[in-house]
């Protein structure tokens, strides 16, 4: 990670696409950021011109409008939970606690500060990710006999998990949000990942032997992996 040097935002549209411009000293390209799914960010080099920030937004467009029609059905779907967020595929119903600071689960409630309750839940969920990863992590891994090195817990916002060259492991707190076999799988597909490190067919075969079905799960995150959010 490094520090940027940025000049205040400005905005603009494209092709009826409303977008801000943040010029960045580091950035050595233009690029497209759809953030939280709902805002559009265009990062320009120090020296870019602005009409380049329109023209990246007109090229991306179909990708800029797909990722916001991901963004407004994941805001319908949180609005529907209707006082309760899913935890592996149980919804936890959130019981707002005067004077409370930090998240409790006991059973299928869950216990929230009162007010915004988004951060108290992220750092309990950040916590029992690493449980539940750790878990299925070190059974993966006896289970056909090899080895990893370290895991981490982050809140990556295009990856579900990565496995580095050394082994070193990263999963997202998020999947906690969906159902347990998407979880399941996506352990196994790094798994795999120590064994083979592309996506060749050698190692989608090697996902099928060791996780029978697991294109439902690709599939499902896929098509919901926008709704898993606060």
């Amino acid at each position: 990670m490094g520090t940027f040097t940025d000049t205040p935002h400005d905005r603009g549209r494209a092709s009826e696409i409303e977008y801000t411009v943040r010029r960045s000293t580091r950035a050595r390209r233009v690029r497209v950021n759809v953030r939280a799914h709902t805002d559009v960010e265009v990062v320009l080099p120090a020296h870019a011109s602005e009409r380049a920030a329109a023209a990246a937004v007109r090229e991306l467009a179909p990708w800029i409008e797909r990722r916001l029609s991901e963004g407004r059905r994941a805001l319908a779907h949180v609005a529907e939970r209707a006082g309760t967020v899913p935890y592996l595929g149980t919804p936890l119903e959130l019981i707002p606690q005067p004077g409370r600071t930090r998240a409790h689960r006991r059973g299928e409630q869950l216990f929230v500060p009162e007010g915004d309750h988004r951060p108290a839940v992220e750092r309990l969920y950040r916590r029992l990710a690493r449980e539940e990863v750790a878990t299925r992590l070190d059974a993966a891994v006896a289970n056909v006999g090899t080895s990893y090195n370290g895991l981490s817990i982050r809140a990556q916002s295009t990856r579900w998990a990565s496995c580095s060259a050394k082994g070193a492991m990263s999963f997202n707190w998020r999947l906690l949000l969906a159902p347990e076999p998407v979880l399941d799988y996506v352990v196994w597909h790094e798994v795999c990942h120590l064994d083979i490190r592309d996506h060749s067919p050698r190692f989608w075969a090697l996902v099928e032997q060791r996780c029978p079905g697991w294109r439902e799960q690709r599939d499902w995150l896929r098509r919901y992996g926008a709704t898993l959010v606060l």
